[in-house]
């Protein structure tokens, strides 16, 4: 069983299918960063200062009553609070990832129509070819 495993997880497919997970985790983790680090605050700075991962709506008030100032303190009070903000960077995650995997899909469907656009090399002279020209080449010399 431990052989049939190993003949398994040894696959090229399995291997470049992990690859490619482990890259993909590596490539949401920036892009993670860019969206929440770099444009949203700078899309906040223009929408006059808004920090949307601090949009929400309180459905349910906790012990000490609002006024709210963050999402964080409405979960301490132990209220209930709709984040729409959160999905708002999330969304914006979302269509930065996609959009960068869907050039990354064309690049890669452009060189693979490129690669096949190229003529096929002629095929090797087989035996019997090489063997008649050697004769006539043999031929020619007498």
């Amino acid at each position: 069983m431990f052989q049939e495993f190993k003949k398994f997880a040894m696959r090229g497919n399995v291997v470049d299918m992990a690859v490619g997970i482990i890259i993909g985790v590596a490539f949401g983790a920036i892009i993670t960063s860019f969206v929440g680090d770099v444009l949203m605050p700078a899309l906040g700075m223009l929408m006059g200062g808004a920090d949307f991962s601090n949009y929400f709506l309180v459905l349910k008030e906790g012990a000490p009553a609002g006024p709210y100032a963050t999402l964080a303190a409405v979960k301490e009070a132990g209220g209930v609070a709709l984040a729409y903000g959160v999905l708002v960077n999330a969304v914006v995650n979302f269509v930065i990832v996609a959009f960068a995997l869907f050039m990354v899909v064309k690049a890669m469907n452009k060189a693979k129509k490129a690669e096949a656009a190229k003529p096929a090399a002629p095929p090797a002279p087989s035996k019997e070819e090489l063997l008649l020209t050697e004769i006539r080449d043999l031929l020619a010399r007498r």
